[in-house]
């Protein structure tokens, strides 16, 4: 087994590992993140390699630790407070009164973290274009298991170290094809792992060059780019235009309205520019959902056709 390595940080806000990292599982399918009582197991791909983490935060101190197995502990160690968003101190973040307010004080754990994973980020979010949410999950638990290999220390039989971007490049159709993705994902997924270096250097670009880096290839529209930006590049005014059911939510918490289109969803979000992902993220996990009055759409499966 992988010597272990540690770290624990204090933090000048709480932390809730569940809220904050919220983003990172894609569903309780998930074979690369795990969330438990004692707390949250990740495998993950680093520059360094491949590495299990555990953390878990101690309320009582104010501190979050992470346990660290494999050839990238290292490398985990040292992102360990971006991940965790330990320098969130929400500077510029006025809540107001309303329910932005109270979604704010309930959630007050919730962190905006930055993963600097930004592959294994856009995956899964190709993965969820114009598909129903149940649909892409099983698509990217399949994958992950089928491509990915064990992590590494005690994470081995248990997790998954998601595939490398050069295996996915070169992965054929019909593998994704079992993995119930169509061509058109499939193709997309295959041209962004293909450029994964170019697209890997947008942790260290201004949010704006980021995203105007993102959505130069085919396949990847603002919507793709605010999800990869929130999660791996800790973008906190990051805004998902283009989604399904978040126009219809923001507006149901924020304005009582059952419907609305993405104009009316940034009409609204106005006010907290600057933090608008995290308005989203908070409404996200803490509001209910607008009314739903149609049918759901059915669940497809591609991959015995």
């Amino acid at each position: 087994m992988s010597a272990e390595r540690s770290r624990t940080i204090s933090p000048a806000l709480p932390v809730d590992l569940r809220l904050t990292l919220f983003g990172l599982r894609r569903g309780r399918l998930d074979p690369s993140v795990r969330f438990e009582p004692t707390g949250v197991w990740r495998a993950t791909r680093t520059p360094a390699g491949p590495v299990t983490t555990h953390l878990r935060t101690t309320p009582a101190e104010g501190t979050v630790a992470m346990r660290a197995w494999g050839a990238g502990a290292d490398w985990a160690l040292d992102a360990f407070p971006q991940l965790v968003g330990a320098d969130d101190t929400e500077d510029g973040f006025e809540p107001g009164t309303g329910v932005v307010a109270e979604l704010h004080h309930r959630l007050r754990g919730l962190r905006i973290g930055r993963s600097g994973a930004v592959m294994e980020a856009l995956v899964p979010s190709i993965l969820e274009q114009k598909v129903i949410g149940l649909e892409a999950r099983r698509s990217h638990a399949r994958l992950v298991r089928g491509l990915g290999e064990p992590a590494p220390g005690p994470g081995a039989g248990t997790l998954v170290v998601p595939p490398p971007p050069r295996l996915l490049a070169a992965t054929p159709s019909w593998t994704f094809h079992r993995a119930g993705v169509e061509r058109k994902r499939a193709d997309t997924i295959c041209r962004a792992c293909s450029y994964s270096t170019r697209l890997e250097e947008t942790v260290d670009m201004a949010p704006d060059d980021a995203r105007r880096r993102l959505t130069a290839l085919p396949g990847i529209g603002p919507w793709t780019a605010a999800e990869v930006a929130l999660v791996a590049l800790g973008d906190a005014d990051a805004v998902s235009v283009g989604d399904y059911h978040l126009p219809n939510q923001v507006a149901w918490a924020l304005a009582g309205e059952p419907r609305a289109d993405d104009a009316r969803m940034l009409e609204l979000l106005e006010p907290w520019r600057g933090h608008r992902g995290r308005v989203l993220r908070l409404i996200s996990l803490g509001a209910g959902a607008a009314p739903r009055w149609g049918p759901r759409l059915p669940l497809r499966t591609i991959a015995g056709q």
